[in-house]
C-alpha cells in the first residue's frame, strides 16, 4: 500500500542574524527565522506531510511550539523521531518533494547540499529526493522579504512483510 502526505510551514525574520538552518544545510543570510526549534521549514514541512502520510496527525501536536523540550531543536532530530514514529507504524519513505518560497536569499547555490542532507536523514538515495526554490514574485509575505515557506509532498509505502 501506498500513501502521500502534504506538509506546509513559515517562519518570519526576526531581526539580524549570520543566517539560517534549510534542509538541515546553513545558508548566510543578514537576517535570522524566529522559530521555537531552529526554524528549518523545509525539514519541518517533510516531517509535516511524512505525519500525514502515515495519518499521524501533524508537526505540532508531535513536537509543540510551547513545549519547552522542543527550545532550539534540532530539524534533522525531529524528522528522526518522525521517520522512527513511522517505521514502528509500518511506513518507509519512498520520495519526497519540496518547495521553498522565498524572495531572498537565492537559494540556488544550496540545493545539492538540502537534497543531499535531506536524503541522508530520510536513508533515501538523493535521486528519491527533490528540493525546488521559487520567489512569489514579490507578493505576499514571502515577496515582501518578511519570512520564508515550505511545501513538501512526501510519499510512503508499507514496510516489507507489513503489508
Amino acid at each position: 500500500m501506498i500513501r502521500i502526505g502534504q506538509g506546509f510551514d513559515v517562519h518570519r525574520f526576526a531581526g539580524k542574524g549570520e543566517g539560517f538552518r534549510l534542509g538541515g544545510v546553513a545558508v548566510p543570510y543578514h537576517k535570522r527565522l524566529e522559530a521555537h526549534s531552529d526554524g528549518d521549514v523545509l525539514l519541518h514541512a517533510i516531517t509535516d506531510g511524512l505525519l500525514g502520510a502515515c495519518g499521524m496527525g501533524d508537526i505540532g501536536r508531535h513536537f509543540p511550539d510551547d513545549d519547552p523540550r522542543w527550545r532550539d531543536a534540532d530539524s534533522i532530530g525531529l524528522l528522526a523521531s518522525t521517520l522512527r514514529l513511522a517505521a514502528e507504524a509500518g511506513w518507509v519513505p519512498v520520495n519526497v518533494d519540496g518547495t521553498v518560497i522565498a524572495q531572498a536569499p537565492k537559494l540556488a547555490p544550496y540545493i545539492g547540499a538540502m537534497r543531499q542532507a535531506t536524503a541522508d536523514a530520510m536513508e533515501l538515495s538523493p535521486g528519491a529526493v527533490n528540493v525546488k526554490a521559487t520567489t512569489s514574485e514579490r507578493l505576499g509575505f514571502t515577496g515582501r522579504g518578511e519570512g520564508i515557506a515550505a511545501m513538501a509532498v512526501v510519499l510512503v509505502e508499507s514496510a516489507p512483510g507489513r503489508g
